[in-house]
């Protein structure tokens, strides 16, 4: 079982920048690919970023590479995106979620556990 916690989501302006933290507990943490991924109001759950297990493969939505980042620290438990260069399509509650093995997914459906998600406004 493993518990998220996202934090960091708050209102910027257009062409700001944020980092979002999930924190999970649990000592397996490195076992788990990670993904971020964000909901607008009226919109389907997308998916942003992934890693995988040890970090060694990141994943993102065509809609934000290049000004998104995705790490993780498995010393700290926890996975950051550094989201740069924002813009108000990227208005969305985000959440991390966990996915039991090596290899992250794009899709929502094939991960394990949730964070309950941090609000991001941008603001034009």
């Amino acid at each position: 079982q493993v518990q998220l916690v996202e934090s960091g989501g708050g209102l910027v302006q257009a062409g700001g920048s944020l980092r979002l933290s999930c924190a999970a507990s649990g000592r397996t943490f490195s076992s788990y690919a990670m993904g971020w991924f964000r909901q607008a109001p009226g919109k389907e759950r997308e998916f942003v970023a992934a890693i995988s297990k040890y970090g060694g493969s990141t994943y993102y939505a065509d809609s934000v590479k290049d000004r998104f980042t995705i790490s993780r620290d498995d010393a700290k438990n926890t996975v950051y995106v550094q989201m740069n260069s924002l813009k108000p399509e990227d208005t969305a509650v985000y959440y991390c979620a966990a996915r039991r093995y090596y290899s992250a997914s794009y899709h929502a459906n094939e991960y394990d556990y949730w964070g309950q998600g941090t609000q991001v406004t941008v603001s034009s």
